[in-house]
């Protein structure tokens, strides 16, 4: 009987070694890929302000007030949105509010921003913790 002494492979150790690597890696990889993915989506929020903010100043320049009414000021967000958005006014100023519907943009608490007439954003619940 030949004994094999030319055996080419990986011990059960150096496996076991890699996979503690992989899964070290995974641990510092995955929250900083969600919290990275939560804060892409507040993108969506900040630009439909944005728009609100525009669409409401033209109204104003028109009619020297501001309204609730979104429909009146011409904005209609597309497709299928992540936040609410409301309107408070007062005829010389507004603050317009995106809330997150569910957990579409966080896990945690619901992600709020407001926006008013100056378009000072404010992040007063943050989600993407």
């Amino acid at each position: 009987m030949q004994k094999l002494t030319n055996q080419k492979g990986f011990t059960l150790i150096e496996l076991m070694i890699v996979v503690a690597i992989i899964g070290i890696l995974a641990a510092i990889a995955i929250p900083n890929f969600m919290n990275y993915q939560c804060k892409a989506k507040q993108s969506e929020a900040k630009s439909l302000l944005g728009d609100l903010r525009t669409a409401q100043e033209a109204y104003y320049a028109e009619y020297d007030t501001y309204t609730t009414d979104l429909d009146r000021v011409g904005f209609q967000p597309k497709g299928d949105t992540r936040y609410t958005i409301a309107v408070t006014e007062n005829t010389t100023t507004f603050t317009a509010t995106a809330t997150e519907i569910g957990n579409r943009v966080s896990s945690g608490q619901t992600d709020v921003w407001t926006m008013d007439q100056e378009g000072d954003l404010n992040n007063s619940q943050n989600g993407c913790q």
